[in-house]
């Protein structure tokens, strides 16, 4: 499982790269055609990690240690100007919570979890391996979203 931990950190510091160069009129203009923003997808994907990896498989019963999760969570939308201090918190986030992610893996926290099926792609998940896969499929899809979104911006 290193591999899929480092290569979904790998993707998020693309993703940062990502939002390094753009300004955060960028960051947090919806495109046409959208229904969020680039720091939406990325906020999202933070948030939505560790809701899956802690949450939802049963490690823990409460989401109130998620940062920024009304904000960024599924079914939510941009409502407000994100600003520098935000984004500079969300992107030391999605690195850090991977690395907690992975120290929790190696102690074996995750040894045995609930099973649970995902809305998004349909799938039962049975074990943390599972859990980490689909994180790395949805990051990417969310990654997917941003690229279009500063292409519609240009």
């Amino acid at each position: 499982m290193d591999s899929t931990l480092k290569f979904i950190k790998q993707a998020r510091t693309a993703f940062i790269e990502l939002l390094d160069g753009l300004t955060l009129e960028q960051l947090n203009t919806v495109p046409e055609g959208f229904n969020n923003n680039i720091i939406w997808n990325f906020g999202h994907i933070v948030v939505s990690t560790q809701t899956l990896v802690y949450v939802r498989t049963g490690i823990r019963q409460d989401d109130s240690f998620v940062e920024y999760l009304d904000a960024y969570k599924k079914g939510s939308k941009p409502t407000y100007e994100v600003t520098a201090t935000e984004v500079a918190a969300l992107k030391t986030l999605a690195l850090s919570t991977i690395d907690q992610i992975d120290a929790d893996y190696k102690a074996g926290t995750f040894a045995v979890i609930t099973p649970y099926g995902t809305a998004t792609y349909g799938a039962t998940l049975e074990t943390i391996e599972d859990v980490f896969i689909t994180t790395a499929g949805h990051d990417n899809v969310h990654f997917g979203y941003a690229l279009a979104q500063r292409k519609a911006l240009k």
